[in-house]
């Protein structure tokens, strides 16, 4: 388990030069809200990035949102780190919270919510167009399968659809 230090202490210890903050929201997440001088490193694809290994001369800290991914991939974090490392505490949102210095970026929804939102709107219009027109029916059941379909294999159709739409291009 990762040992937890504020956000205070953090942004002390980030201007005097003596650790860096790694940052492992997703991309969109970094794009609205970040922390000057974090180094992003997606929780999705960090096990495939080459994180530079800290030392005792400059530990990483790991942030995340809340605080709740660090701490449930704390000994992934441990490991990938190769040396001394700690968890930022409450995250990004405690450093907000704090006053802390953050640059804002565009305030849009999530790419995982957008698809959240789109399977769940074809299923309740594939259910409510049963009263019209019964072969409608296979709507939601097209969704469903696509959805464990992207369980299984990873690739989205709806995700790469959406990610293509002008409101997710900066």
């Amino acid at each position: 388990m990762l040992p937890a230090i504020s956000p205070a202490e953090t942004l002390q210890k980030l201007q005097d030069g003596k650790i860096r903050l790694v940052d492992i929201r997703e991309p969109d997440e970094i794009n609205s809200l970040r922390v000057p001088g974090a180094e992003a490193a997606p929780l999705s694809v960090i096990r495939w990035m080459r994180l530079a290994p800290s030392d005792a001369k400059l530990p990483i800290v790991f942030t995340c949102n809340s605080g709740n991914r660090t701490s449930k991939q704390s000994d992934l974090l441990e490991e990938l780190a190769g040396g001394p490392a700690w968890q930022m505490e409450g995250g990004v949102s405690a450093w907000a919270r704090a006053g802390l210095p953050v640059e804002r970026g565009r305030q849009g929804v999530s790419l995982f919510r957008q698809i959240q939102i789109g399977a769940g709107a074809l299923v309740l219009l594939g259910l409510a167009g049963v009263f019209v027109w019964p072969p409608m029916i296979w709507l939601p059941a097209f969704v469903g399968a696509g959805l464990m379909f992207a369980g299984v294999t990873g690739f989205c159709g709806l995700g790469l659809l959406l990610s293509a739409m002008p409101w997710n291009k900066k």
